[in-house]
């Protein structure tokens, strides 16, 4: 199981793994949760 770390930050939200390397940022939760989806699906 990978693990994220969500921080929001100026009006939009960083994403970054476990070991705090950033990963994408996102305008809103939605989007964040379609990119995580989409690289769960990519990584199967």
């Amino acid at each position: 199981m990978v693990m994220y770390s969500i921080r929001y930050a100026h009006g939009h939200i960083q994403v970054y793994d476990k070991d705090g390397n950033f990963l994408f940022s996102a305008d809103n939760e939605r989007e964040v949760r379609e990119e995580l989806e989409a690289d769960a699906e990519s990584a199967a």
